[in-house]
């Protein structure tokens, strides 16, 4: 019972992640098509709203998942990794760069720090005496 409630607090992660990130891509579209900003000039806005999505979707997991907030939000951004790495080597038969690994890292990092406090904000992990 407790992998199957693991399992869906890593989904709900998952799902918020990609939720965010297509709404702050279709806002991104919107706005380079139809105003003269050109992408160099948002390319650090849209990174920080990656890292931004990753933490959410890790918190949103930890919160879920009420225990074991690292695993969850390390899984939660590892399985995030995995769908891009899948999509890139599938769809453009590439593998990730040096540079890319560091940003998925990262991305790992953030969503861990996510689940930590996810959990701590929930109040699940609080030792019982």
């Amino acid at each position: 019972m407790e992998s199957k409630r693991l399992g869906l607090a890593i989904m709900y992660g998952l799902i918020t992640i990609f939720i965010f990130a297509i709404a702050t891509s279709l806002i991104f579209s919107l706005l380079l098509r139809l105003t003269a900003l050109q992408e160099s000039s948002v390319a650090w806005i849209i990174l920080t709203l990656s890292f931004l999505a990753l933490f959410i979707g890790g918190f949103v997991s930890g919160g879920k998942g009420k225990e074991k907030g690292w695993i969850l939000g390390a899984a939660t951004g590892g399985a995030y990794t995995l769908v891009i790495f899948l999509f890139q080597y599938l769809g453009n038969d590439s593998l990730f760069s040096i540079h890319q690994l560091l940003f998925h890292l990262g991305f790992i990092g953030v969503a861990t720090l996510g689940g930590i406090i996810g959990v701590n904000l929930s109040g699940g992990g609080v030792a019982k005496v």
